[in-house]
């Protein structure tokens, strides 16, 4: 039996991921956590064949969390179930130390299939992602792109910024100051050497970062 650690805060959600996975006659949800804190407790405390963690949760979340995670746990597999689409976080997550990153939107037709592939040995990826790793591998193409230089918590404040949030929903989001993200935001634009946040969001449209529609209400 495959049991593993749910990271969401939402309840409804991870209500649901459980009814999902109650017909999976293999895999049993073991604990839940509410957000990044409560899962690192859960990790340390327990046993998991895989944990399923969402990127965006209160306080210790995202690259950040899986780092950590895998820097402790460096065997526990990780799937990312994010309400983000696979081609923008998916790559960097792999990276961090994930094992897998599927989009909520699939949850439901390949989740227990996700979990099995990872607590195996396995990558799940939709086939677009697996691509893109095999061209950066390959080829080295993406190193050079401005918004390769930023780290990966700038990339989240980046793309946030590009659908248009500003930086006290920003900062709501992902618990920090508005004069952390402020700075971010800076060093974003420096980095990428563009001028505004118009310009920012042109060059996500551009390279295809965001819909041309995520960013028209700012």
């Amino acid at each position: 039996m495959i049991r593993i650690l749910i990271a969401d805060d939402h309840a409804i959600l991870r209500a649901g991921l459980k009814h999902i996975l109650q017909d999976s006659g293999d895999i049993v949800v073991g604990g839940e956590a509410n957000d990044g804190f409560e899962a690192l407790a859960q990790v340390r405390a327990e046993k998991w064949d895989a944990m399923v963690l969402d990127l965006s949760m209160p306080g210790k979340s995202g690259i950040e969390l899986i780092k950590q995670i895998k820097g402790e746990f460096p065997s526990l597999p990780i799937l990312i179930l994010s309400m983000h689409k696979e081609d923008l976080y998916a790559v960097r997550a792999l990276k961090a130390g994930a094992s897998g990153y599927l989009c909520k939107d699939s949850a439901e037709a390949l989740l227990a299939q996700a979990i099995r592939k990872v607590v195996s040995g396995g990558i799940f990826v939709n086939q677009a992602v697996a691509e893109k790793l095999a061209m950066d591998m390959l080829l080295g193409t993406g190193a050079g792109t401005p918004h390769s230089r930023l780290t990966d918590r700038e990339y989240q404040v980046f793309i946030l910024v590009a659908r248009g949030l500003g930086v006290t929903e920003i900062g709501h989001e992902l618990n920090l100051s508005v004069k952390t993200i402020s700075t971010h935001k800076t060093r974003i634009l420096e980095k990428m050497n563009l001028a505004n946040g118009a310009d920012l969001i042109h060059y996500a449209i551009r390279n295809q970062l965001i819909g041309s529609a995520d960013g028209l209400d700012m």
